[in-house]
């Protein structure tokens, strides 16, 4: 696949039968490839940063399991083409994991608008998150969806440090009601590394 591929096409997708022979493998390969880019951040919070390959595995098992066609392929790359990252930018799925859901209702209901405390640190210089702007991830009660949509856009100065051999890059939230940030573990940077230009 090439890297500077930015938006899925159909052509990029395996036809279904290709798929359901693959799928095991393609699975396994996607759950390697993603241990990487799978971030917690404090008890509740995971960063799940996107790539062309994530997102091209998401179209195909939504394809695969709802089997809706070119008619639902256009609504799944509308849906899913804004999280390939552009090469100037990270792009995660945050989900709020709680089993419980009164536990989660009622942290949900006390964090609204955390999907604007969120930023990276690239050796202390701060980059905010800017959330997807496809729907409104607080509601207009103040509580927040468990699954947000975010990117973090970097200038080229940025992008050099953040590829920079030692570099500290931190993963933060810092919303009243939940205060968290975490370095990145090397493996995770160079696998984010390579979702720039």
């Amino acid at each position: 696949m090439s890297k500077e591929k930015r938006q899925i096409e159909k052509e990029d997708l395996l036809p279904s039968d290709v798929y359901v022979k693959s799928r095991k493998q393609i699975r396994k390969d996607l759950v390697e490839f993603k241990k990487d880019r799978r971030i917690a951040l404090g008890p509740y919070a995971t960063f799940y940063f996107e790539s062309f390959e994530t997102m091209v595995a998401q179209v195909q098992e939504m394809l695969h399991i709802e089997k809706g066609g070119d008619e639902q392929l256009k609504d799944e790359l509308i849906a899913y083409n804004p999280l390939v990252p552009n090469g100037k930018e990270l792009t995660a799925t945050l989900m709020f994991e709680i089993d419980n859901p009164i536990s989660r209702a009622a942290f949900l209901g006390k964090v609204g608008g955390i999907e604007e405390k969120i930023f990276i640190k690239i050796n202390n210089e701060v980059v905010k998150a800017v959330p997807e702007g496809d729907v409104d991830r607080t509601s207009a009660e103040g509580k927040a969806s468990s699954v947000q949509f975010i990117h973090f856009k970097l200038n080229d100065n940025q992008i050099f440090k953040f590829k920079s051999d030692g570099a500290t890059i931190e993963l933060g939230i810092d919303h009243k009601e939940y205060t968290h940030t975490t370095k990145l573990a090397e493996d995770s940077v160079k696998s984010l590394c390579a979702d720039f230009i």
